[in-house]
């Protein structure tokens, strides 16, 4: 007995040296560069479990909305889903920034309800999570609005975190790159979780976001200034200088800006779109003779890289030019795009996920540097706010579209093609012409 309890008292001393390091490892990568005397470092790790809470909720409405039931059924329950959740939260999106304008001086408490908010909504969604009752839509839709919230403004909160050393596009890439390892280890720990029962997910999504909670309280009280903000309003007026009016709003953010924001929800709309569309075609018509399984997830796990790769490269590259460089990612998507549609296949719809992962996350620490850029301090904040909720309803609108359309190969790759055309037309002139004007400032990369 003696040597049996000498030999776990050694285990469990490995373990626990084992899980010190490792967290005394992730709070020094986090931490680093001046991020943990600002307060990034807890907002990154505040994100990272964020992403991990969404996670386990859509291991298990996946599980019941998408998996548990036969190919047609699934369809209409999806499109179940994206009528009661996808079409209030149209309505409600546009609403989200203004609101959030209204309270500038509590946003640790709005990150802090809105991890409440999911907290709660996962424990009631829990008990209908197994027969897909009608009541799990609603409170769906509660736990997508709290979470869009959740990225509005943490998007908003980011400048005023940022270290000296640190620029906004590098910050912006260590928070988004926490949150996609988060995800890499929620996905498993939530199908785990699964097995034991389909509410199970639930119940470790409602323990990791009362954690956030507490977490939010944490941050930094340089979250909750307002000094000097102004509103924001998205909206083209020419190419004169930003001023704030009397009344809420500017009339313009300038043509670089808009026509990146642009360009980013054409990102947007495709990855709503391939999400929705992939999910159901290669569970019936999987390519390559593979199983629905092995081609969803080699499609998921490409898309998960080329998003992390877009946050490593962005961590480093110095991006002088984010015009140049959304407008060549655009034409990078649009050529995986084609080529999917004119050699349909297993690899060519892999590319075309890696392609769109790795385009939207570059493009997204690209039009953040451009509003640091081009956007005064004083309406930064609610330009970022906005940007976030216009960004989040083209996903939504893609996915409308994915959802809708017939189980071909063929067609879905031509409609993708077609979106991120329509935004190549839109946008790519314009940010060509605003990168050759040249509008420089010391700290955009």
């Amino acid at each position: 007995m003696t040597r049996i309890r000498q030999a776990g008292e050694a285990v469990g001393h490995a373990v626990s040296r084992s899980v010190g390091g490792t967290g005394r490892r992730i709070r020094r990568a986090t931490h680093a560069q001046g991020a943990g005397e600002s307060g990034l470092g807890r907002l990154i790790e505040l994100h990272a479990v964020n992403a991990a809470g969404d996670m386990m909720i859509t291991v298990a409405l996946a599980s019941t909305v998408f998996f548990s039931v036969p190919t047609d059924e699934a369809r209409g329950r999806v499109a179940l889903y994206l009528l009661i959740t996808m079409a209030p939260f149209a309505l409600l999106a546009p609403v989200i920034g203004p609101l959030l304008d209204r309270v500038p001086h509590g946003r640790r408490a709005a990150i802090a309800t809105t991890m409440l908010a999911r907290a709660l909504l996962a424990v009631m969604m829990a008990g209908a999570v197994s027969t897909g009752a009608l009541e799990l839509y609603p409170a769906a839709l509660g736990v997508l609005v709290s979470s869009k919230a959740y990225g509005v403004v943490r998007s908003a909160v980011v400048p005023r975190l940022l270290p000296r050393r640190i620029s906004l596009v590098k910050a912006n890439s260590r928070v988004t790159l926490s949150g996609l390892l988060a995800t890499g280890v929620a996905a498993p720990v939530g199908a785990m979780l699964h097995f034991i029962g389909p509410a199970w997910p639930l119940y470790g999504a409602f323990v990791i976001f009362v954690t956030g909670m507490f977490l939010a309280f944490a941050l930094s009280h340089d979250v909750d200034s307002a000094r000097g903000e102004g509103k924001a309003q998205l909206a083209s007026g020419g190419r004169g200088p930003l001023h704030v009016r009397p009344k809420p709003g500017l009339r313009t953010v300038g043509p670089s800006v808009l026509h990146g924001l642009q360009a980013n929800a054409t990102l947007r709309a495709l990855s709503g779109f391939l999400t929705f569309f992939l999910a159901f075609l290669l569970r019936e018509n999987p390519p390559g003779g593979l199983t629905p399984e092995v081609t969803l997830g080699l499609a998921v796990v490409a898309a998960g890289v080329g998003n992390a790769m877009g946050s490593v490269v962005g961590s480093w590259l110095r991006a002088r030019g984010p015009e140049r460089i959304i407008a060549v990612l655009l034409g990078f998507a649009l050529a995986a795009a084609v080529c999917a549609a004119v050699f349909f296949g297993l690899v060519a719809v892999v590319a075309l996920a890696a392609v769109a992962g790795l385009a939207q996350s570059l493009c997204k620490l690209s039009l953040d540097a451009m509003i640091q850029r081009d956007v005064p301090e004083e309406v930064r904040t609610s330009a970022f706010a906005r940007s976030e909720t216009i960004m989040q309803l083209a996903w939504c609108v893609g996915g409308g579209i994915g959802i809708l359309l017939p189980l071909n190969g063929t067609v879905g790759m031509v409609t993708a093609a077609s979106l991120v055309g329509l935004g190549v037309l839109a946008t790519v002139r314009g940010l060509v012409v605003s990168a050759r004007r040249g509008t420089p400032h010391p700290r955009v990369a």
